[in-house]
């Protein structure tokens, strides 16, 4: 991938650097979701499947239920740590 220059982005007119800040902010943005969606994957498949050898291209009842109560608890910590910080 390649940089912009700052004396590029400076060249520009005021509306096409506020569009690409947003763009830039929403990429951001983007791999920060990714990230954790990354983080969280792997921190719940350690969790759930420790200790337990892979043997098929699919999950038993015990492992899919324990992914999803920890996809659920990963959810509720989210939204409860984003309704505090907006002040709820």
């Amino acid at each position: 991938m390649s940089t912009i220059s700052t004396s590029a982005i400076q060249n520009l007119d005021e509306v096409s650097r506020k569009e690409i800040m947003q763009f830039v902010e929403a990429e951001q943005s983007k791999s920060k979701v990714q990230s954790s969606i990354h983080n969280f994957t792997d921190m719940c498949f350690k969790k759930c499947n420790k200790d337990k050898p892979i043997t098929s291209g699919s999950l038993d009842g015990q492992e899919e239920a324990c992914l999803r109560n920890c996809l659920n608890r990963f959810l509720d910590t989210n939204i409860k740590v984003v309704e505090a910080l907006q002040g709820r």
